[in-house]
């Protein structure tokens, strides 16, 4: 059975990344500093290590202690938005501290490593679908910091012999495959509409002057169910030594826009309401979809849930966890 660290396990989508190792057989180890992760939602007997990940000593010292054979790096600032007001806070979690878990898992001799990158290193696409092999421009700091990231991976693939790494990338993740853990971002499009509904508030759209269909934006939505089954089918395949692509995209090849995910919360909740509009928030693209052919070939990806139990999960996760 081999022990694997989940850098920001006790976050919304490490802690489902924590879960899946956990029924897949395999143990994982919680490094969380809980600035946005939640204690309770690290699963009962897990080993948890509270510690930012750019103490490298403590990282280093959690992956030699645990005997971990990889990391599932997952830890970081996600939130392109505010990233155009926060570079530097951006790129001191993301870039240095990814630099800090590359240098431990040097210092402990651990040579697998699985990053959450994300769809965002390509900004805004000139093609309709994104695939691998589409050119990276992204367009915010925290876009700018994930490819940086990728960079980092790879340069350090080089320089080590016996080191492999792949980055995963997503746009919006959502929904919950467990009601023990929900979404609570304050930045995140499902958590600001549920809990606009619970407090008896109006959700708000921003933009609705964007060149798509309904004129907001269009994304790619995937369950964090599917995500977190396949950051450890990567964990497995670097494991096994299964050559891999250096980054894959974990798209739904199809967009949903902001509205018509306000009219299924609309229809999952009960609660009838007309978004309020709001300005663009800077930093957002119009659309970003992806192809997930590749991960679908290489790694058993995909796209379990559809829009309706996307949202029906998301609103049992949050509403099962009573008060904020």
């Amino acid at each position: 059975m081999t022990t694997w660290l989940v850098t920001g396990g006790a976050g919304y989508i490490g802690a489902h990344v924590v879960r899946s190792l956990l029924q897949q057989g395999m143990t994982p180890v919680v490094l969380d500093d809980l600035s946005s992760g939640l204690a309770r939602f690290v699963p009962e007997g897990v080993a948890f290590i509270q510690a930012d990940i750019n103490d490298t000593d403590a990282v280093t010292a959690a992956l030699i202690d645990h005997g971990c054979i990889g990391v599932i790096h997952v830890a970081g600032f996600k939130y392109a938005g505010v990233s155009v007001q926060r570079p530097l806070h951006t790129y001191t979690q993301n870039v240095t501290g990814t630099a800090s878990v590359l240098a431990a898992m040097e210092a402990a001799g651990v040579n697998h490593i699985v990053f959450s990158s994300s769809a965002a290193v390509f900004g805004t696409p000139d093609t309709e679908l994104v695939t691998e092999e589409s050119s990276t421009h992204p367009e915010s700091p925290y876009g700018e910091s994930k490819l940086i990231g990728e960079w980092l991976i790879a340069d350090v693939a080089r320089a080590r012999e016996g080191f492999t790494g792949v980055c995963l990338r997503y746009f919006n993740v959502v929904g919950s495959a467990s009601d023990e853990v929900y979404d609570a971002s304050p930045h995140n499009l499902f958590p600001l509409v549920i809990e606009a509904l619970l407090a008896g508030k109006t959700p708000r759209i921003n933009g609705v002057d964007y060149p798509t269909p309904d004129g907001t934006c269009v994304r790619d939505y995937v369950h964090v169910g599917d995500l977190a089954d396949t950051h450890v089918a990567a964990a497995r395949a670097l494991e096994a030594g299964t050559p891999l692509k250096a980054a894959y995209n974990l798209g739904s090849g199809a967009g949903v826009s902001v509205r018509q995910i306000m009219d299924a919360m609309a229809e999952v909740s009960g609660i009838p309401f007309t978004p309020e509009i709001a300005d663009r928030r800077p930093g957002d693209p119009a659309r970003i979809v992806a192809d997930g052919s590749a991960a679908a070939a290489d790694l058993g990806w995909t796209m379990s849930y559809s829009l309706s139990e996307m949202v029906s999960t998301a609103w049992s996760a949050r509403t099962a966890s009573g008060p904020a």
